[in-house]
């Protein structure tokens, strides 16, 4: 059924993790609030989030500053690799290092990736059904904050590879009947103090 009413998607990356990933760290902890609390005037209805500690664990600290919102994990909000481009599609000036970058995954992220970005696409992009609109929080990894903004834009299904998120970045997508995905907002750190921004970035990229 094509939906009728508009979609507000908000994508939010995990904070910041333990060095092992099992949970969050301190920092984390406070990004995790500190995005919760800004999205608290937003009429939120539902928190999605991955099946990983990192991620569930910011999502019930979000959720905790929004009143009523419902938590709900998914396995397609995980992450994994979510295509396998070939070669020949990878821009010439980056193919090798793109392809080192990908010859990482797992042979289950090969086997399982792709489907679940398409089950991630399904779920949570697009207009909806009914006359109100619905604003949901997705509270995810890097590779699936890239692959839906991608999505978006309607870039190549590789364009995912290097956009990259940091901890706790907000980024915002309408879905409004008959019209174009907006990305509204990308990667946006205001409500983190100086010292919580940044981080998941390469030091490099730090600004």
């Amino acid at each position: 059924m094509t939906g009728t009413a508009t979609r507000y998607l908000y994508l939010v990356r995990h904070g910041e993790a333990l060095p092992d990933e099992t949970g969050l760290s301190a920092n984390g902890r406070r990004q995790a609030v500190l995005v919760g609390r800004r999205l608290a005037g937003r009429p939120i209805s539902t928190v999605h989030h991955g099946p990983l500690c990192r991620a569930a664990q910011s999502a019930r600290l979000i959720a905790e500053q929004l009143p009523g919102a419902e938590l709900r994990e998914a396995e397609c909000a995980g992450d994994y690799v979510p295509s396998f481009p070939q070669r020949s599609e990878l821009p010439p000036e980056a193919a090798d290092h793109l392809m080192r970058f990908l010859a990482q995954a797992t042979d289950e992220e090969r086997e399982h990736g792709p489907g679940l970005a398409r089950q991630a696409v399904e779920r949570f992009t697009g207009p909806v059904v009914g006359d109100r609109e619905r604003h949901e929080l997705l509270v995810t990894h890097s590779f699936l904050v890239g692959w839906l903004v991608r999505h978006a834009l309607g870039a190549p299904e590789w364009r995912w590879l290097g956009l990259n998120q940091g901890n706790a970045a907000l980024t915002v997508i309408r879905y409004a009947p008959g019209r174009l995905p907006s990305v509204l907002v990308h990667n946006d750190v205001e409500h983190l103090p100086a010292e919580l921004r940044w981080t998941g970035f390469p030091p490099e990229l730090r600004v």
